[in-house]
């Protein structure tokens, strides 16, 4: 019974702290690029809207992005911002499209506790936008796997800087 107990509270415990992080960084938070909620209800998608501003995540398997194979840069949805180079992309085999490396100050990242233990989230440095995840089982020679919800992502092919 008490291990039950404490598992419970430890559940309890990670959601309160998950949601107080997100209520706490929403208000402080401030992004370039800003529209209000009926704004990006309009620019948006439901599909992007649920994963940009509410954080959800795409089916795997599901997004088009994992078979791109071209030369070209990965844009925000929500803002265009530039985010991932097609030469740091690669086959994760999770079904999400996965990169090493975003070119440089494209995002931003937090500790989300969503799922009761802290992952790292990444999210667009010029409008907010929740992107996916970042993990530490990426290959060289960063040893990083930006885990990247396709919806929101747009592929603009054509030389990488």
């Amino acid at each position: 019974m008490q291990r039950r107990q404490f598992l419970l509270g430890a559940a309890v415990s990670g959601l309160a702290l998950g949601l107080a992080s997100r209520l706490s960084s929403a208000a402080t938070s401030s992004f370039p690029f800003a529209l209000s909620d009926e704004d990006w209800r309009k620019r948006l998608s439901s599909d992007q809207y649920a994963v940009l501003r509410q954080e959800a995540t795409e089916r795997p398997y599901s997004s088009p992005l994992n078979a791109i194979k071209a030369s070209g840069m990965f844009h925000c949805a929500g803002c265009e911002n530039t985010l991932y180079s097609s030469a740091t992309k690669f086959d994760s085999g999770t079904g999400w499209p996965s990169f090493w490396a975003p070119v440089g100050g494209a995002i931003g990242t937090q500790t989300d506790y969503v799922l009761i233990y802290p992952r790292t989230e990444v999210h667009c440095a010029n409008c907010g936008g929740h992107l996916g995840h970042v993990f530490d089982d990426g290959p060289p020679p960063t040893g990083k796997r930006h885990c990247i919800n396709g919806v929101v992502l747009q592929f603009k092919p054509g030389p990488v800087t």
